[in-house]
């Protein structure tokens, strides 16, 4: 594989040759300082550029990067069309490494420093920018929930439980577990990190997916989050969601307590709501 100054080396050597691009960036994971760097991190690199479409038109300048296993394009895909603005090409190299490079115009510049925080200046050709800026994760920081905030969490995860018990009550298991994960699951977990909030504080980032979520809690809140995670059977969906059920309680009360918020009282109806449907259904 392919070191970090390598890879940039390679970079920036072709975009100093090359009078279209005029600036390049560095934005992820690799920008930072808070997450310990490893081989599976992507390259996260922005270029802009005076003619995209004599990029766009051909791939073989692509070559210069390595070897590829494979590559996407977003915004050349019908099924799963970009939702972002410019040109990317996500590629996967045969030596492990992986860069998403993206294209976009010159006019931008000054729009792209407003997106994210998390980015790093490699080159600027022209002098655009006269300060550069430092990369922060300060946007994905933990965010402290309003009253509001926190009741719309706590309705939204009971709410659409009624939907993972109308999935198990049909025995329509793939409805269940996608209510399950897209929707309870989310609150849960953004539960879970409020609770974290208030007792680390909420200057700092759990990344991406909540994944350095395990690192604030104790064996045994962590032990019982995983375990909502089997659902291959009707008795384990079944099981996994009366446990979310547990833990959601547990923490939204422990949250409204040291944050003096109201908890709701469609907890109570909505757990009734449930052993009565399961009783009906399944435990006749």
């Amino acid at each position: 594989m392919r070191s970090e100054q390598q890879l940039f080396d390679t970079v920036l050597n072709f975009a100093r040759a090359d009078e279209r691009i005029r600036m390049v960036t560095l934005e992820g994971s690799r920008t930072n300082i808070h997450i310990p760097p490893d081989e599976f991190q992507d390259y996260d690199i922005t270029f802009f550029v005076t003619d995209p479409d004599s990029f766009t038109a051909d791939d073989a300048w692509l070559d210069l990067f390595g070897e590829r296993l494979i590559m996407q394009k977003p915004e050349d895909m019908e099924l799963f069309p970009a939702q972002e603005p410019g040109y990317s090409y996500l590629m996967l190299f045969t030596d492990d490494v992986k860069m998403d490079l993206t294209l976009l115009p010159v006019e931008l510049i000054s729009e792209y420093f407003t997106w994210d925080k998390l980015v790093k200046l490699l080159l600027d050709k022209d002098g655009r920018i006269g300060s550069p800026p430092v990369p922060t994760d300060i946007d994905y920081h933990l965010q402290m929930p309003t009253a509001r905030m926190f009741d719309d969490c706590c309705n939204e995860f009971w709410n659409t439980t009624t939907y993972v018990v109308k999935g198990l009550c049909r025995r329509e298991i793939l409805f269940a577990i996608d209510h399950m994960n897209e929707i309870v699951r989310k609150e849960l977990l953004r539960m879970i990190s409020w609770l974290v909030g208030t007792e680390q504080g909420f200057q700092f980032s759990l990344g991406k997916n909540y994944k350095f979520l395990d690192r604030y809690l104790s064996e045994e809140l962590w032990n019982r989050l995983i375990a909502t995670y089997r659902m291959d059977s009707y008795l384990h969906m079944w099981e996994s969601l009366e446990e979310c059920l547990a833990l959601f309680r547990e923490v939204s009360g422990e949250v409204a307590k040291r944050l003096e918020y109201t908890y709701p009282d469609y907890d109570e109806k909505i757990s009734a709501y449930v052993l009565r449907q399961k009783k009906k259904y399944w435990e006749m």
